[in-house]
């Protein structure tokens, strides 16, 4: 199967600041996928190093098989980016900036533009200046979405989209993936990982903590417990992670069902849940001692 990504050994460091080190990372062509990692993970700049945007320190990547260090300008052709944050030329209105972006291109404003305004409701008589959060990063989208890429690299694309607008922004996504592209989606926002993207990246500290499909990740043998009117959890080989609360204790269990279920005999268990760890779970198992946000 044809590689979009292939990332060897990447490193980049700023000064004496790790951004990312020794990363390695393949993603297929065709496929929707996720890169997970708090801010400061090394999320984005691996995607400027994909662009060419950052010189590597050492590593390569290759975009369908073209080294960056040496292709940058062919590979361009081939991508489409969206950048956490868009800065645009003030005095502009959004309908001269969507004209810019296409141009850049080589290509011209068209039905697929005026198609996606309308899905993403962007007011293109508006000055940049005047939108808000949200219809920045729509016109942002827009930018992004209008060009046909093969591929299409995302950095934290939904911030600022209310609920509305982010289930129309995937609806597009689903659509481009459908068609043939590949999806790199960056985000801390691990329910959009888990609902779109075949499989997943977990960055950590510049370096890359796992890689499965997503569903493999939601599949995980741990179960996550909670017993009410329990102060304790039991005392069996598999229980992690207990967690003491006001109506009960909350634990992880990697074990046979029924020696659970064995265990607990004789508890004053007033009621009881048990559930697959989801990714917000998994994505903490892999930074002990984090905060959940």
């Amino acid at each position: 199967m044809e590689k979009a990504i292939e990332i060897q050994g990447l490193t980049k460091y700023y000064g004496k600041n790790k951004g990312v080190e020794g990363l390695n990372l393949t993603v297929e062509a065709g496929e929707f996928f996720g890169f997970i990692g708090p801010n400061g993970a090394g999320k984005s700049t691996t995607i400027r190093c994909i662009l060419g945007l950052l010189r590597m320190d050492a590593g390569d990547i290759r975009v369908f098989g073209t080294s960056v260090r040496t292709h940058r300008d062919k590979i361009l052709r081939e991508i489409s980016y969206m950048p956490s944050e868009s800065v645009f030329y003030s005095g502009m209105r959004v309908k001269e900036l969507l004209r810019l972006s296409a141009k850049l291109y080589g290509e011209r404003v068209g039905e697929r533009t005026q198609e996606l305004c309308e899905r993403l409701k962007l007011d293109t008589e508006k000055r940049v200046e005047e939108l808000s959060l949200g219809n920045r990063k729509k016109a942002g989208i827009v930018c992004a979405l209008q060009h046909p890429a093969r591929l299409y690299l995302l950095d934290e694309p939904t911030s600022g989209l209310d609920p509305l607008m982010q289930k129309e922004f995937f609806s597009l996504l689903k659509e481009k993936n459908e068609e043939g592209a590949t999806i790199f989606l960056s985000s801390h926002v691990l329910g959009e990982v888990q609902r779109y993207c075949h499989r997943a990246a977990i960055i950590r500290d510049g370096g890359l903590a796992a890689m499965e499909e997503v569903s493999a990740l939601n599949q995980k043998s741990a179960k996550k417990v909670t017993l009410y009117g329990v102060r304790k959890a039991p005392e069996l080989s598999g229980v992690t992670k207990a967690e003491q609360g006001e109506d009960g204790v909350t634990f992880l269990y990697h074990g046979k069902i029924p020696e659970l279920l064995e265990a607990l005999d004789g508890l004053p268990i007033q009621d009881m849940t048990m559930n697959d760890l989801d990714l917000e779970d998994i994505f903490f198992h892999f930074y002990e001692g984090g905060t959940k946000r």
